[in-house]
């Protein structure tokens, strides 16, 4: 299968940065802090996906479908963000091929952008110290807009930047919020198979298509000329 796209957006989390173990790393900070036990790593990659206060949520629950008070969260989630800005990047890293197929991709002069639920404050920085923000404009964080993903208006925000028609750019992410967020607006959706799926078939959810490295990206589409 071949793609015409004239801008490719990028998940953030799960899609070009394996982002987990600083991010469970400052939600076990969070919890030793409030007295409670932390969480098992292997267990809380699977919590990552709908932002980060869902993620504070979920650890302080100690499960995926867990809630919690709103005072607690407002004790807790300060506390993640201190932490985390600490260690934004200690042992976050790029996928195999991101680099690369950013680089490529901008060379080839298709507009490159990231859009994720990732507030603000950690999505920029955390792109800029891996050395690739300056391929993706714009970037589109989870508290820029009025609504998120699975929300459609993120993906429709960088189109209309772009002034391009949603079925002219295409979405690569790793998630059903990514999925549905694409098919909102008729954009084609590529997942990669290796992300924060949270244990769903991806292949099952009927995107357009999955890979299992973004160097398969430039392999998987034409990059189409003005």
């Amino acid at each position: 299968m071949m793609f015409a796209a004239r801008g490719i957006i990028f998940d953030l989390d799960g899609t070009l940065v394996d982002s987990a173990p600083d991010l469970i790393g400052a939600s076990n900070r969070m919890l030793s802090a409030l007295g409670r036990n932390t969480v098992d790593p292997a267990i809380a990659r699977s919590w990552i996906g709908n932002g980060a206060r869902r993620l504070v949520e979920r650890a302080l629950a100690g499960d995926f479908d867990g809630t919690a008070s709103a005072q607690l969260m407002d004790e807790a989630y300060p506390l993640f963000e201190q932490f985390y800005r600490e260690d934004l990047c200690r042992d976050s890293v790029l996928y195999p091929g991101a680099r690369e197929t950013l680089a490529q991709c901008y060379k080839a002069g298709l507009p490159l952008a990231c859009v994720t639920n990732k507030p603000a404050a950690f999505s920029r920085p955390l792109l800029e110290a891996l050395g690739v923000a300056q391929y993706l404009e714009p970037i589109i964080a989870g508290d820029d807009l009025a609504q998120k993903k699975p929300d459609p208006t993120p993906l429709q925000h960088v189109a209309g930047q772009w002034q391009l028609a949603t079925k002219d750019c295409l979405l690569v992410g790793d998630s059903i919020s990514d999925f549905r967020a694409a098919r909102a607006c008729n954009m084609p959706v590529m997942l990669v198979s290796y992300g924060y799926s949270q244990g769903l078939d991806l292949a099952g959810l009927g995107p357009d298509a999955v890979i299992d490295s973004l160097a398969q990206v430039a392999e998987l589409f034409e990059l189409t000329e003005e």
